[in-house]
């Protein structure tokens, strides 16, 4: 068995194979191409957001299936076009059973989870989807919100994105704008409303932990102006 030579130029740049097969290297890159085309014409395109875990996962191994056989010579062309076909038909297949069955999707994708209720964040759905809540309150901030007295829902979405329903009108609560990692939470006063500076529960001073997140750390509950609600 021939050793490798580390740091070999001619081997790194040139490869081991004759100068023709750089002529076949095309012709591998316009058949698969083609082919793979063709397939995902026939399944229709979907985002990365609207795809299931399986899915993804089959993308992966599509794209291992192509870039393969574009540059392997020990890969034959029909034994990739094969892979290709078969990794297309079973997202086809899935795709057909999460229209017809709900519950295909439920058990693939799983459920939305409540993250969010009544302007403080909601410990056992955060547990559930192994989120922090750092983590959600920027997903908030990039809808615009700037203040969890403004939302009375949030929800993760299978898809990992975060839907987001705000009160009629802003009620008090955590600002999260600016981020607490750049300016502390205000500590609040004697006459100040008082939420969670973890999870922006309004709680009596005189609650040692929130009964929400057990944090003990308070803040000043405050009311956003309803003119910079999000649309």
């Amino acid at each position: 068995m021939d050793q490798t030579v580390p740091f070999d130029l001619e081997r790194m740049f040139w490869g081991l194979e004759p100068a023709l097969f750089y002529l076949e290297i095309v012709v591998r890159v316009l058949v698969i191409w083609l082919w793979t085309v063709l397939l995902l014409r026939w399944v229709g395109g979907r985002g990365i957001s609207q795809m299931s875990v399986v899915e993804f996962l089959l993308v992966i191994a599509l794209g291992s299936a192509v870039g393969d056989a574009m540059f392997y010579p020990d890969v034959p062309l029909l034994q990739a076009m094969l892979v290709i076909l078969l990794v297309v038909l079973a997202d086809k297949g899935i795709d057909i059973a999460f229209r017809k069955w709900s519950r295909a999707k439920r058990l693939v994708d799983g459920k939305p989870t409540e993250v969010l209720r009544d302007g403080h964040l909601r410990q056992a759905g955060l547990a559930s989807q192994g989120l922090g809540p750092t983590e959600v309150k920027e997903h908030l901030r990039m809808k615009g919100i700037r203040n969890l007295g403004q939302v009375e829902y949030a929800f993760m979405e299978p898809s990992g994105e975060l839907s987001v329903f705000p009160f009629p009108r802003a009620r008090p609560g955590l600002p999260i704008v600016p981020p607490q990692e750049l300016a502390p939470p205000v500590a609040p006063d004697a006459a100040s409303m008082t939420c969670c500076a973890n999870c922006g529960l309004i709680r009596d001073r005189s609650d040692r932990t929130c009964p929400e997140c057990r944090a003990t750390e308070l803040a000043v509950a405050r009311q956003e102006d309803d003119s910079a609600a999000p649309e």
